[in-house]
């Protein structure tokens, strides 16, 4: 799923963490880092995704920001993305 956001010429990198749903129980959301020069919708790039993996792996909500919490070594922290857009959860 990754792979199928990242491909998007506008993104610089980007994370597929599962967030709670209260109907299928856990629902794919991305957190995408944008080229300093880009622009790009949500729907842009679940457009993207949706041309290269099937439906049903679509992020159903994309998330914007500056850069993603990683380790020295380059690792995305997925525990921190999933507390912060959870609050903490």
């Amino acid at each position: 799923m990754e792979n199928a956001v990242a491909t998007h010429p506008a993104v610089a990198n980007c994370a597929v963490i599962g967030l709670p749903d209260e109907v299928w129980g856990e629902r794919v959301h991305a957190v995408v880092v944008l080229h300093d020069d880009a622009a790009a919708t949500g729907a842009e790039i679940r457009g993207h995704a949706r041309a290269t993996i099937a439906g049903y792996k679509v992020p159903r909500t994309v998330e914007f920001v500056g850069e993603l919490p990683s380790t020295p070594t380059g690792k995305v922290l997925k525990r921190e993305l999933r507390s912060r857009t959870t609050g903490g959860g």
